[in-house]
């Protein structure tokens, strides 16, 4: 499936374009390092208690001010997440804007978030750094209002799900941003077969199964898996237990992979911030 590329997003960025999905999604892994992750979330967990919200699914910490349709009353963004805000509004993620927003998720495992859009708060762009897990990100098409006939389940209306892997950056823009909705299952364990297509760093992929992919990563010494070639991917620091090992058809092997704590940084900018003062007024 054929993307855009919107103007203003830099060179850098191109190459990291998901080709077969809907306008738009990039995916950068090792957008940080190692070092910069463990940095990440000794910060997250330094935060003082009143900073957390808990909510049902999820706890979330609001940096850069709490927005609200009326406004939202600014905030310093700490130092520890300014870097990551100007690294990724210089790529050309926000329009030229920089970014002034940021929410920590954290979803421990069996925790998860329904299908959702992000709204009009927001400039139409969403950026995630994933923290101390993968996840499995879900995208569903919107309830169709005309279409009565038959029931929208969640199952119906399923589009394709990307695997997301820990350090890396993922955007999400336009049809993706706008219409399709985003959702986390609340799981323990996700599941992964070879019915999965590969896409690699440059998301180009062959169409072994129509509708749905996953960005998988190339093995490496330091990860533990079971039956898997070396071409093929295993996420980092999670043992996959595999069901029919034996199997002799391959294609009929299943991957279960432990989720641990994923804290998901988002960062976006807030399109609304000086109405604030005019709203405040009121």
């Amino acid at each position: 499936m054929a993307n855009h590329v919107p103007c203003n997003i830099s060179a850098d960025l191109e190459k990291y374009i998901v080709k077969e999905a809907p306008p738009t999604i990039y995916y950068v892994p090792n957008f940080i390092t190692e070092a910069e992750e463990e940095y990440l979330l000794q910060q997250v967990y330094r935060a003082p208690k009143p900073k957390w919200t808990q909510l049902s699914g999820r706890r979330l910490q609001n940096w850069g001010g709490l927005p609200n349709p009326k406004g939202m009353l600014a905030e310093k963004i700490p130092d520890w997440l300014l870097k990551y805000t100007e690294k990724i509004s210089s790529l050309g993620a926000f329009a030229g804007n920089t970014a002034n927003h940021v929410l920590v998720n954290e979803y421990k495992p069996g925790e998860g978030i329904m299908p959702h859009v992000d709204g009009p708060l927001y400039h139409p762009t969403v950026t995630t750094i994933s923290l101390g897990s993968h996840t499995l990100l879900d995208f569903y098409k919107p309830v169709c209002q005309t279409q009565s006939e038959i029931p929208q389940t969640e199952e119906r209306r399923y589009m394709l799900s990307l695997l997301v892997q820990r350090r890396s950056l993922l955007i999400l823009q336009d049809d993706m941003y706008k219409l399709y909705l985003h959702g986390i299952q609340a799981v323990c364990e996700d599941i992964l077969s070879e019915h999965h297509q590969s896409l690699s760093y440059n998301s180009q992929c062959s169409q072994s199964h129509p509708g749905q992919f996953v960005a998988w990563q190339e093995v490496t010494h330091s990860e533990t898996c079971l039956n898997f070639e070396p071409d093929k991917l295993v996420i980092h620091v999670y043992t996959l237990k595999a069901k029919c090992v034996n199997a002799i058809h391959k294609m009929s092997t299943i991957y279960y992979c432990t989720r641990r704590a994923l804290v998901s940084v988002r960062i976006s900018y807030y399109r609304y911030r000086t109405e604030w003062h005019v709203c405040d007024s009121l």
